[in-house]
């Protein structure tokens, strides 16, 4: 069985639409301490371990998807096996796999959609789990004040980082509001605890105003340091 990111029948339907790039039901996790993927954006990673290396062919040669997913607190202890990890998290499309001679590999991941886990499953080296996509539930664009304030935030974060380069391309009106808010939780200094939260947002809106109260917090924070970025 495969899900696919956009259920709407009438709008697959129309020629000339790409089609929704499918996920399996059933899809490998990729747990990791300090990294929080999100939809509509890229996750380059260099992949050495062996269960891993073992994970990316299966999935290179089968469905084309890793979910990344955040492991929980306390996970140290409990690595080389199954640690708790958050339910829900991002899937993404290989991209590219470049193979290296050694077996290790670097990947490309694409994200495409949410996703929240049912059921975990042990009998390869590496964790599957079953899932299911989880859209935002289409509440809308966010508000243009919001969207300005952002942006003017982003411009003062670019002043302070010069090697905050992907984030560049983010001041176009063409981009998406999704993207915009995906890129920005990205790349901003946030910790992995909060960038699931932002992960976890109901809505795009929702994740900007999140976003906004965790910009607010860091810059009164950082308020008299030399700049926040």
């Amino acid at each position: 069985m495969f899900l696919e990111p956009e259920r709407d029948q009438s709008s697959r339907e129309l020629s000339g639409k790409a089609q929704p790039f499918p996920v399996p039901e059933r899809i490998p996790l990729f747990p990791l301490p300090n990294v929080v993927f999100f939809p509509k954006t890229y996750l380059p990673l260099h992949v050495f371990e062996p269960r891993y290396r073992q994970m990316v062919a299966d999935a290179a040669a089968g469905g084309q998807c890793i979910g990344m997913a955040l492991l929980k607190e306390g996970w140290e202890e409990q690595y080389d096996g199954n640690p708790p990890i958050f339910s829900i998290g991002c899937v993404g499309r290989l991209a590219s796999v470049q193979a290296l001679p050694d077996g290790r590999s670097n990947i490309l991941l694409q994200g495409i959609e949410r996703y929240e886990i049912h059921e975990e499953f042990y009998e390869k080296s590496y964790r599957e789990a079953r899932v299911s996509l989880k859209p935002r539930d289409g509440a809308g664009s966010m508000e243009p004040a919001l969207r300005r304030y952002l942006t003017e935030v982003l411009g003062e974060y670019l002043k302070a980082d010069e090697e905050a380069s992907p984030l560049h391309s983010l001041v176009r009106p063409d981009v998406t509001d999704e993207v915009f808010v995906n890129s920005l939780s990205t790349y901003l200094d946030c910790t992995p605890l909060e960038k699931q939260f932002l992960l976890e947002a109901d809505h795009v809106p929702q994740q900007a105003r999140r976003l906004s109260d965790l910009i607010q917090f860091k810059l009164a924070e950082r308020r008299g340091a030399g700049g926040w970025g």
